[in-house]
């Protein structure tokens, strides 16, 4: 199969219509999309990543009011969160209508849903008349793509059309919030909109749930993910270079280089120490550094706050995957 890369929305539709995979362009990430109500079609994303299917997908719409087909029970509070976030890099949690395929859900009884935030991608959406599942659209475990050409390296061969919508704005996932049992507002995954700003929204403090797992019920779980091929370690950059002393090193660091390293060996996030900035960069720079070819990547903590707490996440996963 040749992969087309280009720009034309009736195209990409037709495929979709077609129960063909089409990578599409988010403000957070490109995701690999199919239509939701087709499982045929689902069940192609699984095969081009790799993806285990007990691994959840999130079901992409073009509206709230499109949303409302596919969900119900939805509370006061989450029509708060859907009016300040929607469009935009947040998921929502809840329970499905009988409508959404259990293998979307991974057999939960709970969809995870969003409208992404880019023109391309919601005027797509508007065309067609079905969600569209669409988890990153990259090998699964791998670095996420956050341009055309990022999917193409990952995936070309695989997909018939991928969307390009130029380099993601925000650059990580999209931040997971459902409601428990007590109808309490839990957090499952850090991303896009900063814990802080839905705590202003609901006037209240969110719950964490961040259990990494190798069996998730929701996406954003699986312990090993964000992989670069190059092993990585993430902590304090003294103390970890005096560890691999030797060996060639690569260093990404948040807004600053370290004098002890050649300049052409070290990554800056944001020189201006900008967290946003530093989450749009993130997996650029991750693929890049892979590039270079050395023995380790070593990486630093940012301040845990905003989206620091979102790329911190990120980058712990893709510690925790070259150790599991």
């Amino acid at each position: 199969m040749k992969t087309v890369i280009g720009n034309d929305i009736t195209s990409a539709a037709a495929f979709l219509q077609a129960g063909e995979l089409v990578a599409i362009p988010t403000e957070t990430v490109y995701g690999l999309a199919a239509n939701a109500l087709n499982e045929d079609a689902v069940l192609k994303i699984y095969a081009a990543k790799n993806r285990p299917q007990f691994n959840p997908l999130i079901m992409h719409v073009a509206s709230f009011e499109q949303a409302k087909q596919y969900i119900k029970d939805i509370s006061a509070e989450a029509e708060l969160l859907a009016a300040a976030f929607w469009p935009g890099p947040l998921t929502m949690l809840f329970n499905k209508q009988q409508n959404v395929p259990d293998l979307v859900t991974a057999g939960s009884k709970r969809v995870a849903i969003r409208v992404p935030n880019h023109p391309l991608t919601l005027q797509l959406l508007s065309q067609i008349n079905f969600p569209v599942a669409a988890p990153s659209a990259n090998p699964s475990g791998y670095v996420s793509p956050t341009t055309a050409q990022h999917v193409y390296e990952g995936l070309q061969d695989k997909i018939p059309y991928i969307l390009d919508g130029g380099a993601c704005g925000v650059g990580v996932e999209s931040t997971i919030v459902g409601w428990n049992e007590d109808i309490e507002l839990v957090l499952y995954r850090l991303g896009g909109i900063a814990v802080e700003a839905i705590e202003k929204v609901i006037g209240k403090e969110i719950k964490h749930h961040q259990k990494i797992t190798d069996n998730p019920n929701t996406p954003g779980q699986l312990k090993s993910h964000y992989a670069t091929n190059t092993p990585l370690y993430l902590g304090n950059i003294d103390e970890l270079l005096l560890q691999f002393a030797g060996k060639k090193i690569i260093l990404i660091n948040f807004n600053h280089y370290h004098s002890s390293v050649p300049k052409e060996q070290q990554f800056i996030l944001s020189a201006n120490g900008s967290k946003e900035e530093a989450a749009k960069n993130l997996f650029r720079v991750l693929r890049e550094a892979d590039q270079l070819q050395a023995d380790v990547i070593l990486a630093e903590y940012l301040p845990e706050e905003g989206l620091g707490r979102a790329v911190n996440d990120r980058l712990e996963r893709a510690q925790h995957s070259m150790k599991s």
